[in-house]
């Protein structure tokens, strides 16, 4: 559905006619933008639109089906980027992502949303309240969402930090993490670490090319060269959630590899003590299945003292077995 549809002129919100033509007709002539909105809209309500702005049938198809890896891509008469916002959620711990998907032209922006964790109201509020940035066209309203989900990532790395630590408090426990969750714990932290990577790491060539910087730096259709800079201080901010992202699945792998050592060590120790006291078990069982053996000629098989020589000498051995293991640690 549309969720909102407006001109802009000079950096503030302006009435207009309802129908797209005639509004993308308006903006050129005044020298504005249409900006509309739009949430998860089916085929039929996203074909008026794709008409109207001419916009490229592969975009569209991939701006209906959503699942799209965050890309940048130069159409005859558009510019169509891909981002993908994360939501973190505090209740439960986990990282899930949505999907802008931008469509760019001379005079108007097109954003198709797909979940509900997208800054896209709040970048709007934001841009009518600083009418100087809107008036630059539809290159703010993509460098203010882009800067709006970059940001969030740097907030949700922070958290998950915060989560990682919690973990290595609880693996480095006097305990050793002993609870049979721990694991799955930790596994199931590294997979929130790979869905946020999912979103930050393909992100970081398209926003070089649109700073122009790099191997993918250039010029790129209907983005203003004045916004270079801009989407430079961006790009380096991504950089930045990237470094913590790859720091936090070597930490977070690191971890589990503790868990694991630790989790080994613990069970070798179980059983040093399980073969001790089977070795201690071990010697009174040999002496009475000697001595219940049925043969006539046994020594000391009708002494008198040989029922307590034998106790005393089996208390002896298991007094010995157990100071041996005790000093060396397996009990």
């Amino acid at each position: 559905m549309i969720v909102d549809c407006a001109i802009y002129r000079d950096g503030h919100r302006a009435d207009g006619p309802e129908d797209f033509s005639d509004a993308l007709g308006e903006a050129r002539t005044a020298g504005g933008f249409v900006w509309i909105g739009l949430y998860e809209p089916t085929a039929e309500e996203f074909d008026l639109v794709s008409q109207e702005f001419g916009l490229h049938p592969l975009a569209v198809e991939d701006a209906l089906k959503a699942h799209q890896r965050p890309k940048l891509e130069v159409y005859e008469d558009s510019l169509f980027v891909v981002l993908k916002p994360v939501v973190y959620e505090p209740e439960s711990d986990a990282v899930s992502t949505d999907e802008l998907m931008i469509f760019l032209g001379d005079a108007f922006v097109v954003v198709v949303r797909h979940g509900g964790g997208s800054p896209l109201k709040a970048v709007r509020q934001r841009l009518e309240h600083e009418p100087e940035l809107l008036g630059k066209g539809p290159t703010a309203v993509l460098y203010a969402i882009a800067d709006a989900t970059v940001d969030h990532y740097l907030d949700v790395a922070v958290e998950l930090q915060n989560d990682l630590e919690g973990l290595e408090a609880e693996v480095f426990s006097p305990d050793g993490g002993g609870s049979r969750h721990t694991a799955s714990r930790i596994y199931t932290f590294k997979r929130q670490v790979l869905e946020f990577r999912r979103a930050t790491g393909p992100l970081a060539p398209p926003l070089a090319r649109l700073a122009g910087v790099g191997a993918y730096g250039g010029k790129v259709p209907f983005v203003n060269d004045r916004a270079l800079p801009f989407f430079r201080d961006v790009s380096d901010h991504l950089t930045r959630v990237n470094e913590s992202v790859e720091g936090l699945d070597r930490l977070v792998s690191d971890v589990l590899s503790a868990h694991l050592a630790q989790t080994s060590v613990r069970q070798n120790d179980d059983m040093r003590k399980i073969s001790a006291w089977a070795a201690m078990a071990a010697v009174p069982t040999m002496i009475a299945g000697i001595y219940g053996m049925n043969f006539d000629h046994m020594p000391e098989l009708h002494w008198v003292g040989g029922y307590p020589a034998v106790i005393v000498v089996m208390a002896a051995l298991e007094v010995l077995l157990y100071r041996l293991f005790k000093r060396r640690g397996w009990l």
